[in-house]
This record gives structure tokens, C-alpha cells and sequence, in this order.
């Protein structure tokens, strides 16, 4: 393992290989793990979700698992949290916690209606104007990710880490 994950990121059937990519760098930089729920809707050798990965794969913790059952045998019992932009619960009320999952749905689908019945107390949103219907995959993904390491006070280590509101490397952002 080249790291312990602090957080769980979760993509159920991602179809956009660019979206997949960003979301794996956005991993990489705050210690997450990335999982991707089958079927995938893209090649995992496919240059684009490499190219928006970057050099960034060799050091990405990640999984791929054949269905839902699956993902929660290999989760375990860890809280998660379910992300859907007609949820009216926001993602800013949540007290992340370390270990915590975070679940989003493909592209232009979602998440599974099973899965938002069955966790109507852990449905969350990221609110936004009336005008925007949702917002994209990967920008979803980094907004809870970081709101997470915000609440727990930044990030430790990392020359581009922020943490109370000067980089780590000395630079103010």
C-alpha cells in the first residue's frame, strides 16, 4: 500500500475517462483511495483518463470491484456518504471523519435510486443557482474532498498543501 487512505472516494459506473483522471489526482493529493464500481464505461488503459491523471497513477491507491455487494464487503463498515444533486442536504453539514466514503453516480445517470432510498440520511448535495442542474464529476469531487481535509485543518504534508490559509511551502495563495 503506498499510503493509508484518509478518505474513500467512490465512482459508481464512471463513464467520462477525464472526469476519472482528475478525480484520481484529486485522490493522490490528499491521500485518498479511489474505487470504481463496475462496469466501467472506458477502458482503464484509455489514454485520456491517463493523460487527465498524468504522472499521477503509479502513486494513486485504487480498486476496481465487480458491483456494489463487492465494494461494501471491501469497505467494511466505514460511513458513507452519498452525493446527488436532488438531495437537499448539504455537504458543508456533514463532519467528515476520517475513513469515511464518499459516493458519486455516473455522469448522466447518477446514483442508482435503490442506493439514494436506501441512504436518505446520508444523501448530501452541493448547492448551487437555480440555473446549474449539477455540477461536473471530478469539480464535485474535489469540493468534498477538500471540504473534508479543511475540517480536519489542511493537510499535513506536500509542498502545495494550504492549510489556514498560507501554503505549506511558505507561499501565500
Amino acid at each position: 500500500m503506498r499510503y493509508e487512505p484518509v478518505l474513500h472516494v467512490v465512482l459508481n459506473e464512471p463513464e467520462i475517462p477525464p472526469n476519472t483522471g482528475n478525480i484520481a489526482r484529486t485522490c493522490v493529493a490528499i491521500g485518498a483511495k479511489l474505487w470504481l464500481v463496475e462496469p466501467v464505461a472506458f477502458r482503464l488503459d484509455d489514454a485520456s483518463l491517463k493523460r487527465a491523471g498524468l504522472d499521477y497513477w503509479p502513486e494513486l491507491e485504487w480498486e476496481l470491484v465487480a458491483n456494489w455487494d463487492r465494494l461494501r464487503e471491501r469497505l467494511g463498515d466505514c460511513r458513507m456518504w452519498f452525493f446527488s444533486a436532488r438531495a437537499t442536504r448539504s455537504y458543508a453539514e456533514v463532519a467528515y471523519q476520517h475513513g469515511d466514503a464518499v459516493v458519486f453516480g455516473s455522469e448522466t445517470r447518477g446514483l442508482p435510486k435503490k442506493l439514494m432510498e436506501a441512504h436518505q440520511e446520508q444523501l448530501l448535495t452541493i448547492p448551487s443557482r437555480p440555473q446549474v442542474r449539477s455540477l461536473n464529476l471530478s469539480n464535485a469531487a474535489a469540493v468534498v474532498c477538500y471540504e473534508a481535509v479543511r475540517q480536519w485543518g489542511g493537510l499535513s504534508s506536500g509542498t502545495a498543501a494550504v492549510t489556514g490559509g498560507t501554503a505549506s511551502n511558505g507561499i501565500s495563495p
